[in-house]
């Protein structure tokens, strides 16, 4: 019998949670996808609940390359500029 295992391989970098946002109005927040086909439909409704309930800015979505890796690093580059990101999966 062989045992895998599912931990992440590369190292940890410390770093601190960002701080917690007082309000949305007014700030751009990103979405990443899984790619997954369920994913479509719930976030561009959740796009139109942040833009029209809670005064987003702006919505950026991104789909991954791959739904079971971590996201590659032209995107994790963009999400410097977010001011708030939701990560989500759908099957």
């Amino acid at each position: 019998m062989e045992f895998l295992n599912p931990s992440y391989e590369e190292t940890k970098i410390n770093q601190r949670p960002a701080d917690r946002l007082i309000e949305l109005r007014g700030k751009t927040v990103g979405i990443i996808s899984n790619g997954k086909e369920n994913t479509a439909p719930f976030f561009e409704y959740l796009s139109r609940i942040l833009e029209n309930k809670y005064g987003v800015l702006k919505v950026v979505q991104r789909i991954k390359g791959n739904y079971s890796a971590p996201a590659e690093d032209d995107l994790m580059a963009e999400i410097v500029g977010w001011d708030a990101v939701l990560s989500g999966v759908g099957d």
